[in-house]
């Protein structure tokens, strides 16, 4: 069984219970997790309270080499970690790899941050200097989700530890078994014990004990929009600083010039990455109509050839869902779009192969003729479907893709760089991109317009939300 990670020891919960993980490609339990409950959230904050000061004396040299030592372990670790990541969540063991070395990346480069983030020296008007220090935060309550663990753990705890915070880690209660050992290779790296503590457990209980914990003093949630409102509900008892970063449904605007030997495959990519279980899904394919009925065909041939299989093999390109009911979720709302009168084009079904009729598999979906105000094209469905809708000109394009609760992502396909810049600039949404459809960068800020969110994730910007900003005087 896993244990919780306190204070640099595994330690069981107070309550003695336990969650049992499911392997999504088989259907079969193969690990037990300690469930977090109070208790032990608020013995894994105290423990991160004591351990501020020290952890805050490491000078900026010292925290560098921590954290590159950190992203070293992790390559080092490659294939154990890749290979667990795949069998938690069902992805894919090439893109679990993928993640793995993203992990690494991110810890390097917040290796780099730690000495180049900083205060500054401010012209003022009264006689003597005013200087700003950029300071760390505290307790950082950090909430991973289920789709991408090792991932968006470490785009939170990366930043964080670079500021010299300490944190408590919750990760989603389907997957946290990636989260536990990063956490043991950052004491093997050298992070004091009691500044990264992990405890898995129920949002309900462990989660929401995190976030109203009068110690916490920042919360970085990522999840859905519904979960993500109970928690900016529950900071705000006592004014905690929260990033949010939640739920999508992104316009994928393919214009009549577009280069479609181009588009198609990374269309398909962008909405079927993960099986279809990401905020940034291209899942609301807007096609200018002269090109809608091409379109359409060759995407339901490139769909049909794709390779559903077991997780850990090397060719395989679409893994299960998460869990049997998120299936279950899924294929509710294609029932939905039957209803709505959308044209069901391809997928829809659970796949025939005998091999895979024990996991949570799904065939990747197409819809054709959605209205854009039905359910199906502005809920988030968060699985492998797509949702067709055809507009005649540039201004009917933008009010479509505008037309959502949502603004996390998007892209725009289109040879006219003028159209191109139009577009992004009148789409509201936090991250869109031109003629690709990957707009997820280290180096720049992610995050959402709207109910997608606040606050950023990535880049320097997100190092502001992991740092108070103190204003010195000293008169002359």
């Amino acid at each position: 069984m896993e244990k919780l990670l306190i204070a640099g020891d595994r330690v069981p919960t107070v309550s003695g219970q336990t969650t049992q993980l499911i392997d999504p490609a088989t259907g079969e339990a193969w690990m037990e997790v300690a469930a977090a409950g109070v208790e032990d959230v608020d013995r894994a904050v105290q423990v991160a309270d004591q351990a501020r000061a020290g952890w805050r004396r490491v000078n900026s040299r010292d925290r560098t080499q921590i954290l590159l030592r950190l992203a070293n372990l992790i390559r080092e670790n490659r294939e154990a970690l890749a290979q667990l990541e795949s069998r938690n969540v069902g992805k894919p063991i090439r893109d679990a790899r993928d993640e793995v070395d993203l992990a690494a990346d991110c810890f390097e480069f917040y290796a780099g941050t730690v000495n180049k983030f900083g205060g500054t020296v401010n012209p003022v008007a009264a006689a003597g200097t005013s200087l700003t220090f950029r300071e760390p935060i505290g307790v950082c309550g950090l909430i991973a989700p289920w789709n991408f663990p090792i991932a968006i753990t470490s785009w939170k705890v990366a930043p964080a530890l670079a500021m010299g915070n300490t944190i408590v880690l919750k990760p989603a209660s389907q997957t946290p078994l990636t989260a536990l050992r990063l956490a043991e290779l950052a004491l093997e790296a050298g992070v004091p014990a009691g500044v990264f503590n992990v405890v898995p457990g129920p949002g309900s209980v462990a989660g929401n004990a995190l976030v109203r914990h009068p110690l916490v003093r920042k919360v970085s949630f990522t999840g859905s929009t519904e979960i993500g409102t109970q928690v900016m509900k529950l900071a705000a008892d006592d004014i905690k600083n929260v990033t949010l970063e939640l739920g999508g449904k992104s316009a994928n605007l393919v214009f009549v010039d577009a280069d479609l030997d181009k588009v198609i495959p990374k269309a398909m990519w962008s909405v079927l990455g993960n099986a279809g279980q990401d905020c940034c899904a291209r899942s609301r394919l807007l096609l200018e109509r002269p090109l809608y009925e091409e379109f359409l065909y060759r995407l339901s041939n490139e769909f049909k050839k794709l390779k559903l299989g077991m997780p850990l093999n090397d060719d395989t390109e679409i893994g299960p869902l998460v869990s049997f009911g998120h299936r279950d979720r899924v294929q509710e709302y294609i029932e939905i779009g039957r209803k709505e009168g959308a044209t069901l084009v391809c997928g829809g079904n659970i796949p025939a192969q005998t091999d895979l009729e024990k996991g949570a598999f799904l065939q990747p979906t197409i819809f054709a003729d959605v209205k854009p105000n039905s359910r199906i094209a502005q809920e988030e469905i968060f699985g492998p479907v797509v949702c067709a809708i055809p507009f005649d000109h540039e201004e009917e394009a933008i009010a479509i893709a505008n037309n959502s609760f949502y603004g996390l992502s998007g892209s725009i396909w289109t040879q006219d760089i003028s159209r191109a810049l139009r577009v992004a600039k009148a789409i509201e949404t936090g991250v869109i991109s031109i003629n690709t459809g990957h707009s997820v960068h280290l180096e720049a800020p992610f995050g959402g317009y709207k109910r997608s969110g606040i606050g950023r994730e990535l880049g320097l910007a997100v190092l502001a939300h992991y740092s108070e900003l103190k204003s010195v005087f000293i008169a002359d």
